[in-house]
C-alpha cells in the first residue's frame, strides 16, 4: 500500500511523517520531488546543491520509483509530498493507484508562519491550488482530507479516524516517537527539522490566532476560498 500525504509548507507534515514512521509496518519517504522542484524553478533554498546531488530530478525516473514496490520489506509506503512541488503541466495519472491524503492548514496560520521566513507573492507557494487540483483530479474517489489544527487538538482521535479511512489499523506508537533525526530524513533536515527532532510527539494544542498579517489580505482571501472548498470534506 502506498500512502501519498500531500501538504503545503509551514504545516505539521514532518511530525505526521514521524508518526507514520513509528509504525511497525511502514517505511517513509521525505519530499521526493524536492530536487526536481529546485532544478526547474532555479530557487536557491538552503542546501540546494546537496539536495540536487541526493535526489533524482528526472520526472519519469521519479514516478517509476514512487509507483514501484514498497521498499524495506514493509507493507505500507508513506510518501510525504509537498503539493507546491508539482507544476501545472505535471500529469497526475501516476497517483491514482495511491491512497492519497491532503493535509490542510488554515491559510491565516500558514501565511503568518511563511512570511516570517520567506517572501510571499502567490497562492502557488502555499500549495492550495495544487491541493485543489489533486482533489479534483481524483474524483469521483477523492482523497482523505485532514486539517492540521484538528490533528493537534486531538491526535489520538484524528489518527484513528485517518487510519480507518485508509483501511489500516491505528497503532498507539503513532502518538509518540524518540527524539532525533532519521536516516529517511531529507538532507535539508539540518535546516528545517530542529523542532521536530526535539519532539517526542505532536506539539501541545494552543488556540489558533486567525488574524491575517497586514498586506496579505487579498492573497488570504484567494487561499481561504480554496481551503474552504477542501475543508468541507475533511475527516
Amino acid at each position: 500500500m502506498i500512502i501519498a500525504m500531500w501538504s503545503g509548507p509551514r504545516n505539521i507534515s514532518t511530525a505526521l511523517m514521524r508518526s507514520f514512521g513509528n509504525r511497525d509496518d511502514t517505511v517513509v519517504e521525505d519530499e521526493p520531488l524536492y530536487a526536481r522542484y529546485l532544478k526547474r524553478t532555479g530557487y536557491h533554498h538552503p542546501d540546494r546543491e546537496d539536495i540536487l546531488r541526493a535526489q533524482e530530478p528526472d520526472w519519469d525516473t521519479l514516478t517509476s520509483h514512487l509507483t514501484g514496490p514498497v521498499p524495506g520489506g514493509r507493507t505500507i509506503w508513506y510518501q510525504k509530498h509537498m503539493a507546491h512541488h508539482l507544476f501545472p503541466d505535471d500529469p497526475l495519472g501516476w497517483i491514482h493507484s495511491f491512497a492519497n491524503c491532503l493535509l490542510l492548514r488554515h491559510p491565516a496560520l500558514v501565511i503568518r508562519s511563511y512570511v516570517r521566513k520567506f517572501s510571499l507573492h502567490s497562492p502557488d507557494q502555499l500549495g492550495y491550488p495544487q491541493l485543489v487540483r489533486i482533489y479534483d483530479a481524483l474524483a469521483p474517489s477523492p482523497p482523505v482530507v485532514v486539517d492540521a489544527t484538528d490533528l493537534l487538538r486531538d491526535p489520538a482521535s484524528m489518527l484513528t479516524a485517518l487510519c480507518r479511512r485508509l483501511g489500516i489499523p491505528f497503532q498507539p506508537a503513532m502518538l509518540h516517537w524518540s527524539p532525533g533525526g532519521r536516516p529517511t530524513d531529507g538532507v535539508w533536515a539540518r535546516y528545517w527539522y530542529e523542532n521536530v527532532n526535539r519532539s517526542t510527539g505532536f506539539q501541545p494544542f494552543t488556540k489558533p490566532d486567525y488574524s491575517v498579517p497586514e498586506g496579505y489580505e487579498d492573497l488570504y482571501r484567494v487561499c481561504l476560498e480554496m481551503y474552504t472548498y477542501l475543508a468541507r470534506v475533511k475527516v
